[in-house]
């Protein structure tokens, strides 16, 4: 028992990581998974804020040589992330209910007051109060470990150890600072040495965690109550703070310097190219998502009611003693209460004000407050039981029987053990072009982001260029094309130079020429498909034709015309009969769809319908009903018009 009382804490990390296995992800998965495990691979620079700890953390794990594929041992390093946040959790949780009594404010009351009190009613107060706060150590055990569980099985927490992400990083470091920051606390002594002293090894791991994630500042109210509580303001508490800040800045800088360093040797993913104090700026300050902060009331309006809404979702029963807990450390430990609030209401302020859908993640740090009050919850309904016999046992037994189930709920949705979708999606895509091709597209979320380790790190299809449309709108991208693709820019390098001079206001926030900057970047996107023709098969995606072609955003000179050809458009000089390739790929949809699943499959769809309905033009029934086929027997979701169905027949 007393090896258990010891190692509990790492024994329900490993249990956890366990667990973890059985929903993590085999390849890469939506949005930026490919790009991220890419990066970290090949030792490059990620989008903004350019997570250069995550990078370089990354990179060190993808060189142990294990018996699986990259992008799997890449996924499998975010679940270690995540049951070690949880080991963390767990002895936050275990050190707050020991210590439980220095978070009591002590009640202050006039001298009248005391005289007029009886002793007897004295006497009982306290009773009361330490009647309430007195926990067994089996009980802060049983806590612990449960709280530990409810926030590695909610929704978001477990998502982040299925597949390669910064957040897995970001809670782990989270979980640590937490951790240090109650360490700090509740230290009795003043401690000469700087490494003795956990308010300066705060200052440390506090320079780790902004040097993976900025959303790292989310949890700078919590310490600065804390730490004033502990220290006073005084004059002494302000050189404490501004020697933290003499640990903190210069660690940071260091770690930061990676980017200058890397993107002086030109990597092939290199994002924002921050090879000057300028670009190094912009990028860590994440400046081209600012747009989506602070947006409007309505859109905060809006994130809130999602977040308070979804608790249901992500807590499901364990909903039940976070409330209880909120109620009794509200309480009876005031102070644990106000930490804990002040966690929660700065994340969740900030949060409603970023305006993106994925926006879950965002609130990661207040679902680790909740899973804080679940701890005081669980105690606190152990003794509601008023069992004579085996209490512990039949505690212990309930609360084992409602994390299983509250698992299993969460286990189906963030379940991607058979998640290929967005391999079998980049890389059949990337097969049904020609050799020498070219692709523009902005499905960063589907395929390209993929794309981005499938042929950088797998080498798969490296002969295909793939141009992301959107990030043609920034200078550094052209640059990055440039290095990879040394010819491609050759025909339209005068409009370039206008464009990227054009550009330097917009980026710097100055006056600018908004007509001239769409004029020019119109002029790039239509001389990337006719100064290249000649040399490449160009190929356009099905959204660029959908949206910008529709909206004349972009054109093509009048001899060019496009066929549809199986996941794209092809680029064509003729109006006669252009062939295809039969559809023989296989996308693996799973039966739980989702927004970007649901996109893959309308993308096919739509795209095998156009080419059936392009052989109709041609007389070619025979032809057109292959693809027919491969939509009835693929795309059981897709509803295909019934005109079609009526033409082949």
């Amino acid at each position: 028992m007393s090896y258990l009382n010891k190692y509990y804490p790492f024994l329900a990390g490993i249990i956890v990581f366990i667990i973890y296995q059985f929903t993590l992800a085999p390849s890469v998965i939506q949005i930026d998974s490919g790009e991220l495990a890419a990066v970290q691979i090949t030792l490059g620079i990620a989008h903004p804020t350019g997570y250069p700890l995550f990078t370089v953390l990354g990179y060190l794990f993808s060189l142990i040589p294990l018996p699986i594929t990259k992008i799997y041992q890449m996924n499998l390093l975010a679940s270690i992330y995540c049951a070690a946040a949880v080991v963390f959790f767990i002895q936050s949780v275990k050190a707050l209910l020991n210590n439980r009594t220095n978070f009591i404010k002590p009640k202050k009351e006039s001298t009248i007051r005391i005289a007029k009190k009886s002793r007897k009613r004295k006497d009982e107060d306290i009773s009361k109060i330490h009647s309430h706060t007195s926990f067994s150590d089996d009980i802060i055990l049983f806590a612990s470990v449960f709280s530990g569980f409810i926030l590695a099985f909610s929704k978001t927490f477990w998502f982040q150890s299925t597949s390669v992400e910064v957040y897995s990083l970001h809670l782990l470091l989270l979980s640590i600072i937490i951790f240090t920051l109650i360490k700090a606390y509740l230290q009795t002594e003043a401690h000469n040495k700087i490494y003795k002293d956990y308010w300066f090894i705060l200052a440390f791991v506090l320079a780790l965690g902004f040097s993976n994630h900025m959303t790292t500042l989310l949890i700078l109210p919590a310490i600065a109550y804390l730490f004033f509580l502990k220290m006073g303001f005084n004059k002494a508490s302000i050189n404490k703070m501004l020697l933290m800040i003499g640990v903190f800045v210069p660690l940071l800088i260091i770690i930061y310097l990676y980017l200058p360093v890397r993107a002086s040797h030109q990597p092939s993913l290199n994002w924002g190219n921050p090879i000057d104090l300028e670009r190094i700026l912009r990028h860590i300050s994440g400046k081209q998502y600012q747009v989506w902060l602070f947006s409007s009331m309505e859109s905060a309006k809006k994130q809130l009611i999602y977040y308070f809404t979804s608790l249901s979702n992500e807590f499901t029963i364990a909903l039940v003693p976070i409330l209880v807990g909120v109620v009794f450390s509200y309480f009876y430990v005031k102070r644990i209460f106000v930490f804990l609030l002040i966690i929660f209401a700065s994340t969740v302020l900030y949060s409603i004000n970023y305006d993106i859908v994925d926006i879950d993640s965002y609130f990661l740090l207040a679902n680790i407050s909740l899973s804080f009050f679940a701890a005081f919850g669980l105690v606190k309904l152990h003794s509601m039981f008023k069992l004579k016999k085996h209490k512990d046992l039949v505690v212990f037994m309930v609360c084992l029987m409602l994390v299983l189930i509250y698992a299993s709920f969460n286990y189906k949705k963030v379940n991607q053990s058979n998640s290929y979708t967005f391999e079998d999606y980049t890389k059949s895509l990337l097969s049904s072009m020609d050799k020498k091709s070219i692709v523009l597209s902005y499905q960063w979320d589907f395929f390209i982001s993929a794309s981005y380790y499938f042929q950088n790190v797998e080498e798969f299809r490296k002969d295909v260029i793939v141009i992301d449309k959107e990030l043609l709108r920034r200078s550094w991208y052209f640059n990055q094309l440039k290095t990879n693709y040394p010819k491609l820019l050759a025909g339209l390098q005068n409009e370039v130079n206008m464009f990227q001079d054009a550009l330097k206001p917009f980026e710097r926030e100055e006056i600018f020429n908004a007509q001239l900057l769409e004029s020019l970047y119109r002029q790039i996107m239509t001389k990337l498909v006719t100064s290249n023709f000649e040399e490449y098969n160009v190929y356009l995606a099905p959204e660029l034709v959908d949206q910008e072609m529709q909206r004349g955003e972009f054109v093509l000179p009048a001899e060019y015309s496009l066929v549809p050809d199986l996941f794209l458009f092809r680029v064509v000089k003729t109006k006669n009969y252009v062939g295809a390739r039969n559809p023989v790929f296989k996308v693996r949809l799973p039966e739980r769809k989702d927004y970007y699943i649901n996109f893959i499959e309308d993308k096919i769809g739509s795209m095998l319908a156009r080419r059936a309905v392009y052989e109709l033009q041609f007389n070619r029934k025979d032809r057109a009903k292959i693809y027919i086929d491969k939509i009835k027997s693929d795309l059981t979701s897709y509803n295909l018009p019934v005109q079609l169905l009526k033409a082949i027949e």
